[in-house]
């Protein structure tokens, strides 16, 4: 009876022969190709390196200056401004300045990369069905997999740095982008679509003035999740080299440095949440423009 309990599986020798020559596969794919894949990185390599360099760079004062305009152009509300602006004095008066710079210039260029991956494929996404049914598979799997897998790949390519870092935590951080721009197309009124045909738009002037414009709320909503997801891989990707307020919380880890740990992990929390109300204000105000041109 015990076929009845134990599970049929793969005897022991086939198994291990399989994982073996997968496992030698990708060893010799990344020998014949690992050189030739990371020159295709280098542009993304100096795109980090300038984002760093722009906000370690600067002086304080004028990237709080800066970082407060935004916060006002998004939200406009000075409780959120005063609350970003006294986020920022406080992470700069605890000594964590610059790796608080490090983590928001990844936190940037990874947002940038995930809109112009997730904002086209969104698109295709909500104009074709088909494409839907077989993407859709493929961001369940990005969004379920456990974080630490996309290191391993991703290491044994390009070895240890920031590029690594930061392609591990786009694809851990696409889904939210390219799923609510799929929803927010799909979600604009039918009739008003109708209307724009018999006007005569084109499928380009359609999507560019109407779906698009109807749409941005719901993909500002996928852009918050995209920055929220991205902040929470900074531990994990400070593992294979990426710099900022990561590696003092994984050094803390490491050495049972509790305020070490705790300080920097407060920060990236505070940066969270003034990211987090930053673009939720600026959705709601996109809704309500949006509801007063129905009106």
């Amino acid at each position: 009876m015990d076929w009845f309990y134990s599970f049929p599986h793969m005897n022991d020798g086939s198994l291990s022969a399989l994982r073996n020559a997968i496992d030698d596969g990708f060893r010799g794919f990344t020998r014949s190709y690992g050189d030739a894949i990371e020159g295709l990185f280098q542009p993304l390599q100096a795109f980090l390196i300038w984002a760093e360099r722009l906000l370690t760079g600067t002086p304080w004062p004028v990237v709080l200056l800066v970082i407060a305009g935004l916060a006002w152009l998004a939200s406009r509300s000075w409780p959120i401004v005063l609350g970003a602006v006294a986020t920022l004095l406080i992470i700069g008066w605890f000594d964590m300045w610059t790796d608080t710079m490090r983590t928001i210039s990844m936190i940037f260029v990874c947002t940038v990369i995930a809109v112009v991956i997730g904002l086209p494929l969104g698109i295709l996404m909500a104009r074709s069905d088909r494409l839907s049914r077989i993407i859709t598979p493929v961001l369940d799997v990005m969004q379920t997999m456990p974080s630490f897998v996309y290191l391993i790949p991703v290491v044994m390519l390009l070895g240890i740095g920031r590029v690594p870092g930061v392609i591990a935590v786009v694809i851990y951080a696409l889904p939210p982008i390219i799923r609510l721009t799929n929803l927010g197309i799909r979600q604009v009124d039918r009739e008003t679509l109708e209307a724009a045909r018999a006007f005569g738009s084109s499928p380009w002037q359609l999507l560019k003035k109407v779906q698009l414009p109807l749409a941005l709320p719901t993909i500002m909503a996928g852009m918050n999740q995209t920055i929220m997801m991205a902040l929470a891989m900074v531990v994990i990707a400070s593992m294979i080299g990426v710099q900022g307020l990561g590696q003092p919380v994984l050094r803390a880890i490491n050495n049972q440095y509790f305020t070490l740990g705790l300080f920097n992990g407060l920060a990236i929390v505070g940066i969270a949440i003034m990211f987090d109300r930053v673009t939720q204000a600026y959705g709601r105000r996109l809704q309500k423009h949006q509801e007063a041109m129905h009106d």
